[in-house]
């Protein structure tokens, strides 16, 4: 893989915005990181602005309804799951007002399929992932949408020299292992293999469309996203730890792009450009790649979504992770 869809020293947010008033995010989002805004989510709305109440919006005809244990299968589309769409549409419109006249890449969000099995429940009261079945009929049903969504905010923002699609995957690493827990929380489901993971998340990667795989919890799956052909992967470079690194290099080497979170999500003292900028530079240094791919291959982050920050701080955090992000372009040892 060569070539990313943005230039040198970008930086970009996971995606989760405090507060309700979208419009503004979007105004933030694009005033802050103009080298790869993105469609701000803003869980703080209630039911339907979650993750898995947005995604499960986009699902074809696999209707979901909120349940006192959370999202479940539905006979038929009801309140909640117009709710949630509601949401989308509305956001999807207010983004469509602020864009005129952007020319450049743009970043949406999705929960990740296997997160998605994980969560959401069956008619009979089990989650997805214990039915091999449902989660067959789930990747069928999410590639559809996720491909139509793709095809919506490109009408929507026709200045969009490329797409990013972010899969938000935060519970990929329990799918593997075999920890998540049961829908009665007394026992845990079974592990996937990492061929079948591969295999299913490759089957709902958008044409077209250039995608990353964000995991914000430890123990990242490097060799299943790459296996699966993701583009890049987006993760917290706090929880990186030196084991880790074989597999980091293997990806980079693969052509992989690395979103890396290296700026507090939430409320706390914002460190300058360099110190934020350092894991990144000293990552890359111990992995011996030449310096002068570093400002390209590498996107920096906060470290997870806002959705718990203050508003100012959001904005702040932005801000400083675009400034770290030049110095990823002006290190002089490049």
């Amino acid at each position: 893989m060569s070539g990313y869809p943005w230039g040198e020293a970008a930086a970009t947010g996971v995606g989760s915005h405090p507060g309700t008033d979208h419009a503004e995010a979007i105004r933030v989002v694009f005033g802050e990181l103009p080298a790869l805004p993105y469609l701000p989510e803003l869980p703080a709305r209630g039911v339907g602005a979650d993750m898995v109440g947005r995604t499960a919006s986009l699902l074809v005809e696999l209707p979901v309804e909120v349940q006192p244990s959370g999202w479940r299968f539905a006979d038929r589309p009801g309140r909640d799951a117009k709710r949630a769409r509601d949401h989308l549409v509305r956001d999807l419109d207010a983004l469509e007002e602020a864009v005129q006249g952007y020319e450049g890449p743009f970043k949406i969000q999705v929960c990740g399929p296997w997160t998605l099995a994980g969560a959401v429940e069956l008619h009979y009261g089990d989650k997805t992932l214990a039915d091999p079945g449902a989660v067959r009929d789930l990747m069928d049903s999410f590639a559809e949408g996720l491909a139509a969504h793709v095809a919506d905010v490109r009408r929507r923002v026709p200045g969009a020299t490329e797409i990013v699609v972010q899969l938000d995957e935060p519970g990929l690493p329990g799918v593997l292992t075999g920890t998540v827990p049961t829908a009665s929380g007394f026992g845990r489901l079974a592990a996937v293999e990492a061929s079948t993971a591969a295999e299913r998340l490759r089957s709902v990667l958008p044409a077209g469309a250039f995608t990353i795989v964000h995991c914000c919890a430890p123990d990242v799956p490097f060799g299943v996203l790459r296996a699966a052909g993701a583009g890049g992967v987006s993760l917290d470079a706090s929880l990186l730890r030196r084991r880790d690194e074989d597999a980091i290099g293997e990806s980079v080497e693969a052509g992989m792009a690395f979103f890396l979170g290296v700026v507090p999500g939430v409320d706390s003292r914002l460190p300058d450009a360099g110190v934020a900028a350092k894991p990144a530079i000293e990552l890359w240094r111990r992995l011996g790649f030449p310096a002068a791919g570093l400002a390209s291959q590498v996107v920096l982050t906060p470290t997870c979504g806002l959705a718990g920050a203050s508003p100012a701080y959001a904005r702040a955090a932005l801000a400083a992770s675009r400034e770290a992000a030049r110095v990823l372009r002006d290190d002089p040892d490049r």
